[in-house]
């Protein structure tokens, strides 16, 4: 908090502060016994009719009256990361959105609206990388529209927590009813120290194309055709991949105990110039915590170091703990958070798989 040379809470922030992270404290209203302040750090997306709205790394909005605020004043924008190589949000986005390339986009403006029949949010929803040329409400007027001709419900995908985020596209889409349905994040770290673990890679197939062997242990649902498509684009039978214009992927799999059944354990990796990206990395729920995860994600980075990469990037769920667990003995920390954003009275489909 801001003291001045008197000792003295104050208020450093004013209204033209908006756009920058601030970090203020503000009384509680109705709070705990003993307690009266409550501290809140994000990005001041808005100060209007007497009330600041601060959007957390999260994505939460937070509104804090100004009445009730005590001591307030702007901080770094980018705080220091200890760990995990150097990118920026806009160069994750980009790469991460390869990696579950759309059956169908269109431009608007700097905005890509991305379809593929429903399977996972990150290929059906609007990448707002920039200015979509036109004002935010007839942009959003576009998107629902865009959504609605193919039978899918109008998402778009946000980032917070990171320099060049979205903290305040955020904010205008909840003004305006849009409901923030799923929040994950985005973790970076290298692949050579994941190489390096796992023991021997000897019990671990690597595949260009997802067989049925491995889709009998891809929990998703809807895994049909399209799914297909977007799972595997980049394979061998991708224009852009033969012509090595595109990332290339590989499916790993661990068959499962005596060679029959579905497998113990898989993985996905994507590799797109100096980026590895990991997905889909699922045990048999019998055989969890004997490694077997590090074992695929292993392989995967073998095999990712052997295509040129040099980072590695992979998405995980708030509620995994599981996974997050698993990560951060890999060595990934979380670079930013990314959230999907329903249009209102839009309903999510049968089947829709994870953001």
């Amino acid at each position: 908090m801001e003291i001045s040379a008197a000792g003295r809470l104050e208020v450093r922030i004013t209204t033209a502060d908006v756009g920058k992270r601030v970090s203020v404290r503000s009384l509680i209203e109705h709070g705990p016994p003993g307690e009266k302040f409550t501290d809140t750090v994000g990005v001041l997306t808005s100060w209007d009719d007497g009330v600041l709205r601060i959007t957390k790394k999260n994505g939460e909005g937070v509104r804090i009256p100004e009445s009730a605020l005590v001591a307030g004043k702007v901080v770094p924008s980018a705080p220091a990361r200890r760990r995990g190589p150097a990118a920026s949000y806009e160069e994750l986005a980009r790469v991460s959105a390869r990696a579950w390339r759309p059956v169908e986009s269109e431009r608007l403006g700097d905005w890509e609206l991305r379809a593929a029949g429903g399977f996972t949010r990150r290929a059906n929803s609007v990448l707002p990388l920039g200015d979509p040329g036109v004002p935010l409400d007839e942009a959003l007027t576009a998107v629902r529209g865009w959504y609605t001709a193919r039978g899918l419900p109008a998402y778009v995908q946000t980032a917070t927590g990171a320099e060049g985020a979205q903290e305040p596209l955020c904010a205008e889409l909840e003004r305006r009813g849009w409901m923030r349905e799923v929040t994950a994040e985005l973790w970076t770290g290298a692949p050579a120290p994941v190489a390096d673990l796992g023991g021997e890679p000897s019990g671990v197939t690597l595949s260009r194309e997802a067989d049925e062997a491995w889709l009998a242990r891809y929990q998703r649902k809807g895994v049909g055709e399209v799914a297909l498509r977007v799972l595997g684009w980049g394979s061998p039978r991708s224009s852009e991949a033969e012509s090595g214009g595109g990332p290339s992927v590989w499916f790993a799999t661990v068959p499962g105990e005596g060679g029959t059944g579905a497998p113990a354990a898989i993985g996905r990796c994507v590799v797109d110039g100096r980026w590895a990206g990991f997905a889909a990395v699922e045990v048999d729920p019998a055989l969890r915590r004997r490694g077997l995860a590090t074992t695929v994600m292993a392989a995967l980075a073998r095999r990712a170091l052997e295509e040129g990469a040099s980072a590695a990037w992979l998405q995980v769920e708030e509620d995994n703990a599981g996974a997050r667990a698993l990560y951060t003995r890999l060595g990934f920390a979380a670079h930013h958070a990314y959230h999907h954003h329903r249009a209102p009275e839009s309903s999510a489909p049968a089947g829709e798989a994870a953001p």
